[in-house]
Formats: C-alpha cells, structure tokens, sequence
C-alpha cells in the first residue's frame, strides 16, 4: 500500500509560515483547536510542527512579553520542543506506522524536503478498524 493513500493534502492542512508571527499562530490554532501544527519556510519546506507548549514557553521564557505584544515575535525565533519527523512520500506503510505511534499526524515532504500534507493518525486507526471488522464479519 501507498502512503499516499492516507494523505491530507497540503491545500486542506492548517499550517503557519515560520515568516508569520506568534499572535497569527495563537490566533489560528485557536479558531482551528488544534494544540500543533506545521511551520513551513518561505519556499515551503517543513522546518518543524509547533505546538502549544512551544507557545508557553516562549511566553514563560521572554521578559515583558504578553499576548498584546506577541504580534512582535516571529514564528521562527520560537523554540520548537517536539522533533515531530516528517516521512518522504515514498516511504513504506511500515515506516509510516512506526512514526505515527508517536505523532498525532505525520507531515509528508517529497525528495526536496517540501510538504506536500499530513497522514492523521486517527486516518490509520479507521483504516485499520475498518479492515479489522471487515474481516471478521467475513468469518463470521
């Protein structure tokens, strides 16, 4: 099976530019609840996932700095916590599986190391329940 299969592509993924600033980042995880998501760089190549807690540690880390000012603060001078891996579109389902263990999503990059989306893992977890339960409705 292709990776491929599973993929979000990149038109349908909340993502930030490590160009943007903390408060667009606050502000769009926010209205999208999502406690991670990718950064890309300027030519669109995944440099890492931010999460919340990056956020607050920034917050923690930085004398003076509160919500009003965080519009001041660029994406890129955030400190990112978690080594989220991405996996390159060729990449085995086996390869695929043992990263996801670990991630709530996978970002995918092609050879130049530009992201092209995201596998979920709760998309391999239908899947898999899916042809579980397939199965045994056969047997049965």
């Amino acid at each position: 099976m292709n990776i491929a299969f599973f993929l979000t592509p990149k038109k349908d993924v909340v993502f930030e530019k490590s160009t943007n600033t903390m408060r667009q980042a606050i502000e769009r995880m926010e209205y999208h609840t999502y406690t991670a998501i990718p950064i890309l760089d300027d030519k669109g190549r995944y440099v890492g996932t931010l999460t919340e807690g990056d956020l607050l540690w920034k917050l923690k880390a930085t004398a003076d700095l509160d919500f009003k000012n965080t519009s001041k603060v660029k994406i890129s001078d955030i400190f990112l916590h978690s080594d989220i891996k991405p996996v390159h579109i060729d990449a085995n389902i086996e390869d695929l599986m043992a990263t996801a263990i670990n991630q709530n999503f996978v970002p995918v990059v092609d050879d130049n190391n530009v992201f092209i989306g995201i596998i979920k893992r709760s998309d391999i977890i239908t899947y898999c329940y899916e042809k579980f339960f397939a199965v045994l409705r056969k047997s049965a």
